[in-house]
């Protein structure tokens, strides 16, 4: 092959990879704001794009039409984990073993969730991610589980993110179960706070073995799917494909979601 071949060759293989970037859904994906910056977790972003997603970062704001722009950029949203939520959104004071709260991305959380649900956008919830979406809905959380709930596992994990450290049993004939394509799953496990009292629109699907939620869907009313744990240290890595599951059921229904708003856009 001559040069002038191989150069046509490369230009066509970039750009069906243009096409192909051009075609994925825009997953937003939550940030955290911090001293000087926004960040966001490099798993997380990982994930979305293995499981063939556009990662777009969205920036704590609590500017409602700034926030509502953003969202007409994207087809779903990953609710990241991340620091304690404030218990102020859930009526209650704050209990001794309240850790580190950010009062800039509970503000925002709290606008976008309900924003984003009314757009019928599909959600994910991770660690943070899933609490946020129970406290938004109207749920109440456990502020602190070993000192709140007797005979609790220990949940706050401090060796490797892919270390497994519970089971969970998922409800059989869920949206989870279906997604996971099993009723019992291992999972890691970084966290002090769990979901108490379930909001009203959404319902518990799954639960580690001393009872702590650990799954939460809103499906088939609405498309929200959270997780307690972390799938994406997992589904970050080329070896994973059980918990990168999770992803491609957000990106395919980011896909739904796109497709139904073109075909709106045209029959207007």
């Amino acid at each position: 092959m001559n040069k002038s071949m191989k150069d046509k060759a490369v230009a066509a293989a970039l750009l069906l990879g243009a096409q192909a970037f051009a075609q994925a859904p825009v997953i937003g994906i939550t940030a955290t704001p911090g001293e000087g910056s926004h960040t966001v977790a490099a798993d997380y972003v990982a994930a979305v794009t293995r499981a063939g997603g556009s990662p777009l970062l969205l920036p704590a704001t609590s500017d409602e039409r700034l926030m509502q722009a953003t969202l007409e950029r994207v087809d779903g949203v990953l609710l990241t984990g991340g620091v304690d939520v404030d218990p102020s959104y859930f009526g209650e004071e704050p209990h001794p073993m309240l850790g580190e709260v950010n009062a800039q991305r509970d503000t925002f959380e709290m606008l976008l969730i309900p924003t984003a649900i009314a757009r019928g956008l599909p959600v994910f919830g991770v660690c943070r991610g899933m609490q946020m979406l129970n406290v938004a809905l109207g749920g109440t959380l456990w502020q602190d589980i070993p000192s709140q709930v007797p005979g609790a596992l220990a949940h706050r994990q401090s060796e490797s993110t892919t270390l497994v450290a519970h089971t969970v049993a998922i409800e059989p004939g869920t949206t989870s179960a279906a997604v996971m394509g099993a009723t019992t799953l291992e999972v890691n496990s970084r966290h002090h706070q769990a979901v108490r009292d379930v909001a009203p629109s959404l319902k518990l699907t799954g639960r580690s073995p001393d009872g702590i939620a650990e799954m939460l869907e809103g499906y088939p009313a609405l498309p929200i799917l959270a997780v307690q744990w972390h799938p994406e240290n997992f589904a970050a890595t080329d070896g994973d494909s059980v918990m990168l599951r999770f992803f491609r059921f957000l990106v395919e229904e980011s896909c739904r979601y796109r497709d139904n708003e073109n075909k709106n856009i045209e029959n207007q």
